[in-house]
Formats: C-alpha cells, structure tokens, sequence
C-alpha cells in the first residue's frame, strides 16, 4: 500500500473509531501494549482488552478472546506476535469490526491478505499511537 493510501486508511480508522479491542494487552505497566494502550484511552478511545491471562486492565474487563467480547467496538488492535496471527485472523473475521491495526513488528502477509479478502481494512506494522498523534492533530 502507498504512503498516501495508507495515512488516509489510518486517519479513516481513527475518525471512524470509538472502541478499540486490544489483542495481547498486558497488565504490566513497562509493556508496550499497556503504555499505548493507555494513550489511546487518555485519548478518549474506550478500550477493551483481550487476554486470557488476566481478568482487567486499565479498568476495564478483560475478554478471553476477540470472540467472547460483547461490547461494540469498530476497531481490533494486535500486540500479538507474527506467528499467531493467521489464526488470530480466522477468529477476527468472524466479528463486526470493520478495522484491523496490527502494531509495529506484528506482521504476516497471508494474514493480511486473508482479512483483506473479508472485507477488512487493515493497517499492518504501524504503532497507532505514533499515527494517531501524527494524523489527529
């Protein structure tokens, strides 16, 4: 995708998102996942983690899978690593979200191709947090 494209993308996804469904967000404060997380909720993003191994996070409930969470959200967020993401894809086209934002380091092409093929708008290796104080602005 071209830098152009992409940014608009980007900034579509931002306008057009209220909830963000955070896959692999931790509870660990030093974790990246947490720290951008949190941004985006100071932001004003509600965010909805998804994390079998921890009950809630930035005062929020937390989901044992992308498919257990019942709350809207326009937005799926992916801090999981490259190897899990072709599955993460099967369960992600199952759900309502329109946008997938894989962050910085996370990336596999087939999963790409695969959601793009379901009708997803997907950003792959990007830090939202970076695009959002770049773009919202």
């Amino acid at each position: 995708m071209n830098n152009d494209k992409e940014q608009l993308l980007m900034k579509e996804m931002l306008d057009n998102t209220k909830s963000i469904a955070v896959i692999g967000l931790s509870d660990k404060p030093s974790r990246t996942s947490y720290q951008i997380a949190k941004a985006m909720q100071q932001s004003g993003f509600k965010i909805i983690p998804v994390n079998p191994n921890i009950d809630e996070v930035l005062g929020e409930k937390a989901y044992k899978s992308i498919l257990d969470v019942k709350e809207d959200y326009q937005l799926i967020n992916v801090f999981r690593r490259s190897v899990y993401l072709y599955d993460l894809a099967k369960e992600i086209v199952k759900t309502d979200a329109d946008y997938v934002w894989m962050q910085q380091g996370v990336t596999d092409q087939a999963a790409y191709e695969y959601l793009v093929k379901h009708n997803k708008h997907v950003i792959m290796d990007r830090c939202i947090k970076v695009a959002h104080s770049v773009l919202m602005r």
